[in-house]
C-alpha cells in the first residue's frame, strides 16, 4: 500500500530539452519576425511541456534564446543553468556547433565522434526534428546553423566526469527521454520495492529491471512483458536484488548498456557513475586484450575487443549476480544493448 504522506518529487527537464525549446523558439524569431513569451515542445514518449523564455535576442539574419533549466528535485548540477541557442542561415542543412560553456569531443568511446560539439544524439534529433517542423509551417529550407551555449558552463563541467571523458571546453547537451527524474536513493528504491510487490501480487513469473529507457523497450519487447513486469531498475541493480532475494520471483532479466552491466561484471550494484566506475584494467584482464586497459570508455573498450568482450562481461555479470543474490532460487539473465537497442550479447535462463 503506498504512503500518501510521502512527498512526490518534481521531476524537471533535461539540457537537451531546453535546447530544443531555445531553438524552436529562435527560429519563431528567425522566421515568424516575433518572439514568443513561452514555448511548447513534444519530447520523445509524447510529454508536452512549456517553457518561458528567459532571453530573446535577434538581429539581422540570426536570433537567440535561453531557457533556464529546471531540473526539479533533481540535485543537477544543471539546475539553474542558462541554455542558450543562436540560430542562423547555413550554407546547406542542419550544423550544430558549441558555443560558450559547450564542450568538445576529443577521444573516442562517446556517441559523438571527435572533434564534434558535446550534444548528444538525442538532443541532435530532437532539434533536427523541430528545425523541419518549423520549416514547414513557415516555408523556409531547413538549412540552419545551431549554436548551443551555456554561460559558466565550462565552470559547471569541471563537477562532472566530461573532463574525464576527453569533453573539453564545457558540459554535454544531454537527455533520451528530455524528462529529469528526481534522484532520490529512496524514493526510487522504494518505487522499485513496490513496483517488485505489485508483481508478485499478479502472479508474475518474470520480471525485468533496466538501466535506462531503451534497454528497457528492447527487453520487454522480447519477452513480450506487461508494463508491470518492467521494474525501473535504473542505477540501483542492488535494491532491486537484495529485494527480491527476500520476495522472490521466478525469473528475473537484467538489461543495459555495456557501461552499466560491465559495473555489474565487475561486482558494482549501485551503477550511478558517481559511486561506480569501470576499472579498464581488470577488464583488459577479464578480455585478455592490453589495449582494453587504456581505453576511457566502456563503450570504447568494446569497440576494441570486439562482440567476445560483450559476452565476457554478460557472464561475468550473471555469475556476479548469481553468487550474490542466487540463494532464492531465482533464474537470472542477462541482456547487454548497444545504444540501438540491438542485443550484443545474453547470459543465463
Amino acid at each position: 500500500m503506498s504512503d500518501d504522506t510521502t512527498p512526490r518529487l518534481r521531476r524537471g527537464w533535461t539540457t537537451g530539452a531546453c535546447a530544443t525549446a531555445a531553438t524552436k523558439a529562435a527560429l519563431m524569431r528567425l522566421w515568424g519576425g516575433a518572439f514568443v513569451r513561452e514555448v511548447g515542445i513534444v519530447l520523445p514518449k509524447g510529454e508536452t511541456p512549456v517553457f518561458p523564455l528567459a532571453l530573446a535576442e535577434a538581429g539581422a539574419g540570426w536570433a537567440r534564446v535561453g531557457i533556464t533549466k529546471d531540473a526539479g528535485d533533481d540535485p543537477d548540477v544543471t539546475h539553474g543553468a542558462l541554455i542558450v541557442v543562436s540560430v542562423r542561415p547555413s550554407d546547406g542543412g542542419i550544423v550544430f556547433q558549441a558555443g560558450e560553456g559547450v564542450g568538445t569531443v576529443t577521444k573516442p568511446g562517446l556517441p559523438i565522434g571527435v572533434g564534434e560539439p558535446a550534444i548528444n544524439p538525442v538532443p541532435r534529433q530532437m532539434m533536427t526534428d523541430v528545425v523541419e517542423e518549423m520549416a514547414a509551417h513557415y516555408g523556409q529550407r531547413p538549412d540552419v546553423v545551431i549554436e548551443v551555449s551555456v554561460p559558466r558552463g565550462a565552470e559547471i563541467a569541471l563537477k562532472t566526469w566530461n573532463p574525464r571523458l576527453g569533453i573539453t571546453g564545457g558540459l554535454s547537451i544531454l537527455g533520451t527521454t528530455g524528462v529529469v527524474r528526481p534522484f532520490s536513493c529512496a524514493a526510487w528504491i522504494a518505487s522499485i520495492h513496490r513496483g517488485i510487490d505489485v508483481a508478485r501480487a499478479a502472479g508474475l513469473t518474470h520480471v525485468a529491471g533496466c538501466t535506462g529507457a531503451t534497454s528497457e523497450a528492447t527487453v520487454q519487447a522480447l519477452y513480450a512483458l506487461p508494463d508491470h513486469a518492467m521494474l525501473d531498475m535504473g542505477d540501483f541493480a542492488g535494491g532491486m536484488l537484495k529485494y527480491l532475494v527476500k520476495h522472490p520471483i521466478g525469473r528475473v532479466t537484467i538489461g543495459g548498456g555495456i557501461g552499466k552491466i560491465t559495473k555489474l561484471a565487475q561486482g558494482a550494484v549501485d551503477l550511478h557513475s558517481a559511486r561506480s566506475q569501470v576499472d579498464f584494467a581488470g577488464l583488459a584482464a577479464m578480455v585478455g586484450d592490453p589495449r582494453v586497459a587504456e581505453a576511457n570508455t566502456a563503450l570504447e573498450a568494446y569497440e576494441i575487443a570486439g562482440p567476445m568482450m560483450a559476452q565476457k562481461v554478460a557472464d561475468q555479470a550473471l555469475a556476479q549476480v548469481q553468487a550474490r543474490f542466487g540463494a532464492a532460487g531465482i533464474a537470472y539473465d542477462i541482456i547487454i544493448i548497444d545504444r540501438k537497442g540491438t542485443i550484443i550479447a545474453r547470459a543465463g535462463a
